[in-house]
């Protein structure tokens, strides 16, 4: 009974509609949001006390690997923002303030190596105005580090596939989520690696955007892994950058397309080359003058500085002949999967780490390898655990 309580918990939107759910389904229950929230809390700590009892079991090299290690191992990393609130204050909302969530997606591929490039061209929902446009404002609405973006509604996440030809297949996924700062979240998600024995993969990706956090987190415990920065942030700036730099519309999205074409075929210098021109020609941000989000001259330097940190991670043909991915489109799909469980107009959870049980819980239902039935079935007071020895 409890697995279901807490499965629900997990699944669904809220403790509320877990609770109703429950005594709708369940003839002879009657369990209050309040109840579902407890039980649900005391589990999601277990789960978070497992997770750290094997990122100390792989710091002393005594985690072993659940499964056999996949052809292609994949991981991808990214982060969400939900509202928290000062604890201890009494009823309502105090001091509230957007926090980070980080999330990891870890994904096992069947993939093949191509003798040529299988889709030098740009796929067509990348040069398809109306997709574009959609795709920008649905990033932009997702970047984790901007207070404001800490709204209320659900951004929608960009579909979770590869937009190549030939591109890898995801078979397993699992994830990882914490409120934890990047030097905690990095050994969780190499545990998890490790437990996946993605360390003994014959090939491995690590792809994400351009934050420095996650390239800290590559670092650190994925250097054998291909460094992918993604494509679809890459379009992001291209895309702002080139209306930012002036002209007609025609000539703006034929700039755009043009920059996209380059960065896809490989061809980054030329992109920098042409963005620093245009730096060069909208002029200085002066020293003390401050530059709005939208200014021209903003932009396009952000675009800049972003295509020179990450020009060795946008080696996109080779990664294509490699049979690599080269979007981050899944874990992007996968913080919308958890945005719908943790963020909403009335969830504010307690700081430091009020969220982070739920995320437990919603990681543990949301991964593919059945791990919240293996928790309860390994469960102490379980009538059916199997006894060591």
């Amino acid at each position: 009974m409890l697995q279901k309580i807490v499965e629900a918990a997990g699944r669904l939107g809220s403790a509320g509609h877990a609770a109703l759910a429950l005594n709708v389904l369940l003839t002879g229950l009657a369990i209050s949001a309040r109840h579902v929230t407890r039980l649900t809390a005391e589990v999601g700590a277990e789960l978070a006390a497992r997770r750290d009892h094997e990122v100390e079991q792989r710091r002393q090299r005594q985690l072993p690997p659940r499964v056999a290690a996949p052809g292609l191992a994949v991981v991808e990393v990214d982060g969400g923002r939900l509202g928290t609130r000062q604890p201890g204050c009494g009823p309502g909302i105090h001091q509230p303030q957007p926090k980070e969530d980080k999330i990891a997606c870890l994904i096992s591929m069947a993939s093949h190596e191509h003798d040529h490039d299988p889709q030098p061209e740009p796929p067509p929902s990348f040069v398809d105005t109306r997709r574009v446009q959609r795709l920008v404002q649905q990033i932009k609405s997702q970047a984790p580090l901007r207070d404001e973006d800490a709204d209320t509604a659900m951004a929608a996440a960009p579909a979770a596939t590869e937009p190549w030809q030939g591109a890898p297949r995801p078979l397993v996924r699992t994830c990882v989520a914490s409120m934890a700062p990047s030097r905690r979240f990095g050994p969780m998600v190499a545990a998890e690696a490790q437990s996946r024995n993605f360390y003994a993969a014959r090939h491995g990706a690590f792809v994400a955007d351009g934050q420095q956090y996650n390239w800290s987190i590559w670092r650190g415990y994925f250097r054998d892994f291909e460094p992918i920065v993604d494509a679809l942030h890459v379009l992001c700036y291209l895309y702002l950058s080139a209306y930012a730099a002036g002209g007609s519309e025609s000539d703006r999205w034929l700039r755009y397309v043009r920059w996209l074409r380059a960065c896809w075929q490989g061809r980054v210098a030329e992109v920098l080359a042409e963005l620093a021109a245009a730096a060069e020609q909208l002029g200085p941000i002066r020293e003390g003058e401050v530059a709005e989000d939208k200014d021209p001259r903003r932009v396009v330097r952000e675009a800049l500085v972003y295509l020179k940190n990450n020009q060795s991670r946008m080696d996109y043909p080779r990664y294509r002949r490699a049979g690599l991915p080269v979007t981050s489109s899944l874990v992007e799909s996968l913080v919308g999967q958890f945005n719908a469980r943790v963020k909403g107009p009335q969830k504010y959870w307690n700081r430091p780490a009020g969220a982070e049980p739920i995320l437990q819980v919603r990681a543990a239902v949301l991964s593919e390898d059945d791990r919240l039935a293996r928790f309860f079935a390994e469960r102490p007071g379980n009538p059916y655990r199997r006894k060591a020895g």
